[in-house]
């Protein structure tokens, strides 16, 4: 007799959840870090653009690390761990610019 079964959703691994793990401590640590600033910045009083761009910095982590994961999900653990990185690498580069922004033309943020 045949039965029909249900196709069960494979797990993730052992070492994907590792590598997913880390690299969540640091997207977090990038979304800590944003949220320290736009607290620290909303202090001198933030105009509308300036609200936009903090509140995006807060929120581009958790988008590059959700893009990341669904990208690398179904993949090895080394591909999973270079589509993290690269991740990592985004987040960096754009953190940079908001800083850099914020530092040089702080009047387009502020009020």
């Amino acid at each position: 007799m045949i039965e029909n079964v249900a196709p069960t959703k494979q797990s993730l691994g052992l070492w994907k959840t590792v590598i997913v793990g880390l690299a969540g401590l640091f997207y977090a640590y990038a979304v800590w870090n944003a949220v320290a600033y736009l607290i620290t910045v909303a202090q001198l009083g933030l105009n509308a653009y300036g609200w936009f761009v903090m509140i995006f910095s807060v929120l581009f982590p958790i988008l590059v690390f959700a893009i990341g994961y669904a990208l690398g999900r179904g993949r090895r653990a080394g591909e999973l761990t270079v589509v993290m990185i690269a991740g990592l690498a985004l987040v960096a580069v754009f953190w940079m610019n908001v800083v850099a922004l914020s530092t040089l033309n702080l009047t387009s943020l502020t009020s």
